[in-house]
């Protein structure tokens, strides 16, 4: 061979050796580099960090919440012959109740939530049913119990029953589950239950979150993609049924997709909410002076709270909201890629899908991008149960942070609760957290 060939044949493989070694780390292209610092931000930060995030953004959401409550109750109050102060003191009481439940269960050791997850599961369920029997009905769903005054909705505890159950249930049958049929049963029976009792009650809103949970559940637990498309399908044939078969959900869906609907009727809460938010404008009217409260717009301290925020607060309160969920969002996230067990994992994706799912679709119903559909924005909406039960949840994704942080050193519980094993066995799906040099 020629020198001139043989000059050639080493370029080529210096070349080879250099298309060998990128493909452990090649430089990322513009702007693909601030992804990933975003991501390793997300995925490296210390997990203490994000105990501290996720205690501080819920109980700001709830001073906030507790704040505009006062502001846009006071009128209904007043004009029902109480005090000013009637909603608020509530709110603020149960708030602070929910704000030691979440302190103490951030206190609660992971294995402990595996060993009760069925027996909270089927009391919560047995609340949700019972609501058949002994609910009564409040604006036009029957999911609301009295009990020696003291009312409240048992679907809100389900939803962190649910959510756990399903960490549990995934947990223990990781790594033997196969296709979708082993995906869906008995899994489906878990959200099913409580779910019935939700649907017979009427409450699509809060149908609609339970179907998030489960979806998040699954998808944590590493179900096929193709169940997703079977399952949106399905949701989707169940959702227009239930908008067919109510003939105020269909003016309101069709409303919303032709913008033609009665002003004064069915239209007139998202025609009003709509107005709250352009009147604010970039600063808002202040504090306290918010005129859409006085009547206009309906639930003014519940679903549509979110309105009197844009209008008395405008732009900058409302974007305030959004910026805490978000860091709420990503603190779990963090959780999520940390986690080093399918019961934490699926168990932060459901509470994740719950609380931002269900602030996503309330924001979306007052800013039109959504129909409305009726479910509180989560810390923030009057509620004793709701903001309880998300304390709660919040409480316990901070003790999963817990668990997570000690998962690098000592010894620790599988999801079936026997020793931890070592990396080399590892079932399924579940990898040892790597460093950030090991990733490149």
């Amino acid at each position: 061979m020629s020198p001139r060939g043989g000059s050639k044949s080493s370029t080529v493989s210096a070349v080879r050796r250099a298309d060998e070694d990128s493909d452990r780390y090649r430089p990322p292209a513009a702007g693909a580099g601030i992804l990933r610092r975003i991501w390793d931000w997300v995925h490296d930060g210390p997990l203490v960090h994000s105990y501290y995030a996720l205690a501080a953004s819920a109980i700001l959401l709830f001073a906030f919440g507790c704040m505009m409550v006062l502001s846009s109750s006071a009128v209904e109050s007043i004009s029902a012959d109480r005090s000013a102060f009637y909603y608020f003191t509530r709110q603020a009481f149960l708030g602070l109740f929910g704000v030691v439940a979440m302190f103490t269960l951030s206190l609660v050791p992971s294995r402990v939530y595996r060993r009760f997850a069925p027996v909270a599961f089927w009391v919560a369920s047995a609340g949700v049913l019972s609501v058949i029997l002994f609910g009564y009905e409040v604006n036009g769903n029957q999911n609301w119990i009295n009990l020696g005054g003291f009312t409240f909705q048992p679907s809100e505890a389900a939803k962190l029953a649910v959510a756990i159950m399903l960490g549990w249930y995934f947990g223990r049958r990781e790594g033997t589950i196969r296709g979708i049929k082993g995906f869906l049963w008995p899994s489906l029976a878990i959200v099913g239950l409580p779910l019935a009792g939700v649907a017979w009650g009427g409450d699509a809103g809060t149908a609609i979150i339970f179907g998030l949970i489960y979806a998040a559940a699954l998808y944590f637990a590493g179900a096929p993609r193709l169940l997703f498309v079977v399952a949106g399908l399905g949701a989707a044939a169940l959702g227009a049924l239930a908008v067919v078969m109510a003939p105020h959900r269909m003016e309101r869906v069709t409303g919303w997709i032709t913008g033609d609907c009665d002003v004064a009727g069915s239209c007139w809460q998202a025609q009003q909410g709509m107005a709250a938010l352009a009147t604010g404008g970039w600063w808002g009217v202040g504090l306290g002076q918010s005129r859409s409260k006085y009547n206009y717009v309906p639930e003014a301290h519940n679903d549509y709270i979110f309105a009197i925020i844009g209008e008395e607060l405008g732009l900058i309160g409302t974007v305030f909201i959004l910026v805490l969920f978000a860091v709420m969002a990503v603190a779990m996230a963090r959780v999520l890629l940390r986690s080093t067990s399918t019961f934490e994992r699926v168990t932060t994706g459901g509470i994740l899908a719950w609380l931002i799912g269900q602030a996503f679709v309330n924001i979306g119903m007052v800013t039109g991008v959504l129909p409305v559909i009726g479910v509180p924005l989560p810390f923030i909406s009057y509620g004793g149960t709701s903001l309880i039960m998300c304390l709660a949840a919040v409480g316990v994704v901070m003790s999963l942070t817990r668990v997570t942080r000690d998962s690098s050193g000592g010894p620790r519980s599988r999801d079936d609760g026997g020793p931890n094993p070592g990396h080399d066995d590892l079932p399924g799906n579940v990898h040892p957290l790597r460093s950030r040099e090991e990733r490149i």
